[in-house]
């Protein structure tokens, strides 16, 4: 479980794509976490994606991708030097800074509009139809494992604001019109959608 706030922005140092049939990725990260406290086994966010650490180098760590990962996220986008928002998992009595994370995307947004509004940037994302109803204005999404409160929603988009902290501690920074994204709603949404789905269907039956 994670909170959404990037505590370091790594970089994809190497990564070698499978050859089985089904394909996979492996992933070096260059980060400046203390890797030799990183136990093999531990779980980190990487752009909104919770992944394994198999191994440790100094100065990075390696993860895996199954190609189900790959298939759901913008893993397969990635390249050496790609910036990578990094979280450690949630330990018990932490900080629950921004909303409950699961690090298991919905879909992948794209990035359709990038501009300034005052002191901050807005951003406008184009997200999978399946997924708007589940994005609320005021309530919270995770975008590329940043958690982010939503500005305004429309008919296949939602809007954004980043204030200059978040630009310049997360790989926003760098981001462009055109970019594709990692998007997990708030599982409270989903959960409740689910709920009243569940009983809908009760009612239609009794």
């Amino acid at each position: 479980m994670f909170t959404g706030i990037v505590t370091d922005v790594g970089r994809v140092r190497r990564l070698h794509r499978g050859r089985d049939a089904e394909g996979s990725l492996a992933l070096t990260i260059a980060t400046a976490y203390d890797c030799a406290a990183i136990p093999l086994g531990a779980s980190i966010a990487c752009s909104g994606v919770c992944l394994t650490v198999v191994a440790v180098e100094s100065g990075a760590f390696a993860v895996e991708a199954s190609a189900e990962t790959l298939a759901r996220s913008t893993l397969s986008d990635w390249v050496e030097g790609t910036p990578v928002n990094l979280e450690r998992a949630l330990k018990v009595g932490d900080e629950l800074g921004g909303h409950i994370v699961a690090g298991h995307v919905d879909g992948v947004a794209r990035l359709l509009d990038r501009r300034p509004e005052g002191d901050s940037v807005r951003l406008v994302i184009a997200a999978p139809a399946e997924l708007m109803p589940y994005i609320a204005s005021k309530g919270s999404v995770a975008l590329d494992g940043v958690s982010l409160t939503v500005n305004e929603v429309a008919a296949a988009s939602f809007g954004v604001n980043l204030i200059p902290y978040t630009l310049a501690h997360t790989g926003f920074g760098e981001a462009r019109p055109g970019q594709r994204m990692n998007l997990e709603i708030d599982p409270i949404a989903r959960y409740l959608a689910r709920l009243l789905g569940a009983r809908s269907e009760t009612s239609e039956q009794s």
